[in-house]
């Protein structure tokens, strides 16, 4: 993410309603395909070599195979799971939203087990555009694991 261009470069690059538009769309079809369950749709709206990291943890899933990965284990661990919008910031360097996650707490996630309990989580996740494949590089997800406690 961060490590394939400074974040110098990452301001400079240029900005247009056409971008803007392209990665809202992009977004859109990324959250429409979460809220499926759509693993695929999921895939297709990110960067071969995308990475996923979870903030609080450091855990890292790297390329499609590990996007899989991830969303295979918040969909066990957050089967019923809820995102409500909260915030959205789009640029020419991706997408930052603020969210909160209503769920069951069925299955292990963020090095926490279970507690079957209901939780609501607030997240922050940014979205780093790749602009040489026009797709999302992956997600890098911030949240209070205390809240999952």
């Amino acid at each position: 993410m961060t490590d394939r261009s400074t974040i110098r470069e990452r301001l400079s690059w240029p900005a247009s309603p056409e971008l803007h538009r392209r990665i809202r769309r992009l977004w859109q079809r990324h959250s429409i395909a979460e809220d499926r369950r759509d693993i695929d749709g999921l895939l297709a709206t990110l960067s071969p070599d995308c990475v996923y990291e979870l903030a609080a943890t450091g855990e890292r899933w790297e390329s499609h195979a590990g996007a899989r990965r991830f969303y295979e284990s918040l969909f066990a661990a957050f089967p019923d799971n809820r995102f409500e919008l909260i915030d959205i910031v789009i640029g020419p360097q991706g997408v930052m939203e603020i969210a909160t996650l209503t769920a069951t707490h069925a299955g292990r996630f963020g090095g926490m087990a279970a507690t079957g309990r209901r939780v609501r989580l607030t997240v922050v996740i940014h979205f780093p555009w790749d602009p040489d494949a026009g797709l999302f590089a992956g997600e890098r997800i911030f949240l209070d694991r205390a809240q999952l406690a």
